[in-house]
């Protein structure tokens, strides 16, 4: 799948779209840049935050999707400025199987904000600040 001229918001929203259809690993490739990264702030999942390269993206959708049964973005805000999707949207997921302290049914909730670059139609970088409601009881 080549990459379609998309503006900043539809990239972004095309990308949580497919999140939410169950696409994953090598399947989202073509929504990114080679080079692309995610630079996540502290939360309670990455209590130090991250830097990730592509691969590890990629992997990590694959090892999520595992993890849920589904997923789905409900975005609130999004506008654009220059190459920037700026995004205010509420992540719910719903545990498939049991992990950690997660058990299948649990619900997991992040209130996010989301900046992701975009260059030729494709995400290059996504930073986001994601809030998570507590986490259920095990």
């Amino acid at each position: 799948m080549r990459a379609m001229a998309r503006t900043p918001v539809e990239a972004i929203r095309a990308l949580h779209a497919a999140l939410e259809a169950g696409k994953h690993g090598e399947e989202l490739r073509p929504f990114f840049t080679e080079d692309a990264f995610t630079l996540e702030h502290p939360n309670l999942l990455k209590p130090k935050g991250a830097r990730t390269p592509l691969a590890q993206m990629l992997a990590a959708s694959t090892a999520g999707a595992g993890l849920l049964a589904r997923q789905r973005y409900e975005v609130h805000d999004a506008i654009e400025h220059g190459d920037t999707a700026i995004v205010r949207l509420t992540w719910t997921g719903v545990v498939a199987k049991e992990a950690g302290p997660f058990r299948p049914g649990h619900e997991l909730v992040a209130r996010i904000a989301q900046f992701a670059r975009v260059r030729d139609g494709r995400i290059a970088s996504i930073e986001t600040y994601d809030c998570y409601e507590p986490f259920p009881a095990a």
